[in-house]
């Protein structure tokens, strides 16, 4: 079998190296040229360009010879990219799993109510519709084709290099405050080991949320990670009076608590770290 990732980033790169055995060859994207040899020298993968100004020639025949398809390149304001360029070549294919990674974001606020699968999507963001717009048009896709398109709806992403923890030491950690206010979180490997099980057993136009076990506000983490570690712990700061990008700032305008059950069912998924707790106690000596 043979894989391919569109958009290695973080999630995509960690679960591309993580299936690296299963596969012959590993085809995988990124956005800018000048990366691609970099980034193919330490994964060793077939690495091509693919973004708004670059689009590999090779792409085409390396989705003909693909079995298990991941998009992890999010949509712009036009839409999918992946999609736009290359839906024939994707239908062509002899291509028999596709996994779409999207976000929670597309519930939108429920007020910190408890979720799962089976509550319909309300995207408040501009990002959260086109990501809602995105998942469909993959759907439809795997509708027409007859193809596995599964879509995962994923929480905070978190783990090596990219966490609560590293924030402290590199003294960007702000511990904001905003009463009632929960995140759900998933460690990067979790979503790996639920994408392996999905590709064990595919359903088309599944939906899964893909998620940890417990809800939490993001002072009680940040707090937690200081403790921890015996980093210095920074002052609380009100949401209200933060300095935070607007793109920050709309994460704290949705407030729910996500549920996780289906791939627990029906993918028989074990999370590894099942709450913040068990997340940041791994990554606490790591770099």
């Amino acid at each position: 079998m043979n894989l391919f990732v569109f958009g290695l980033g973080f999630t995509g790169r960690h679960f591309a190296e993580r299936a690296r055995p299963r596969f012959g060859t590993v085809h995988a994207t990124v956005t800018d040229p000048a990366a691609a040899d970099r980034v193919a020298a330490e994964t060793g993968f077939a690495m091509r360009a693919f973004g708004p100004e670059a689009d590999d020639p090779r792409i085409a025949a390396d989705l003909a010879d693909t079995d298990v398809l991941l998009v992890s390149a999010p949509p712009g304001e036009a839409g999918d990219p992946v999609l736009a360029r290359y839906a024939d070549a994707v239908a062509a294919s002899r291509i028999r799993w596709i996994g779409y990674l999207s976000t929670i974001g597309v519930y939108g606020d429920r007020g910190g109510a408890w979720i799962d699968e089976t509550t319909p999507a309300n995207p408040r963001s501009a990002r959260s519709k086109v990501r809602l717009d995105a998942e469909a048009a993959w759907l439809a896709l795997g509708a027409e084709t007859g193809k596995a398109v599964q879509v995962f709806r994923l929480s905070g992403i978190y783990g090596p290099g990219r966490n609560p923890i590293v924030k402290l030491r590199e003294g960007r950690s702000q511990r904001i405050v905003k009463a009632g206010q929960v995140f759900n979180r998933i460690h990067v490997d979790d979503i790996a080991t639920t994408l392996l099980a999905s590709v064990d057993r595919p359903r088309p136009g599944a939906i899964y949320n893909v998620t940890d076990d417990e809800p939490a506000a993001p002072q009680t983490v940040t707090e937690h990670a200081a403790a921890l570690t015996g980093l210095p712990l920074p002052p609380e700061i009100d949401f209200e009076t933060a300095d935070l990008s607007p793109m920050a700032r709309s994460f704290y305008g949705e407030n729910k608590r996500v549920r996780n059950r289906l791939i627990r069912d029906e993918l028989g998924v074990a999370l590894a770290y099942p709450t913040y707790r068990e997340g940041l106690a791994a990554l606490k000596n790591q770099p």
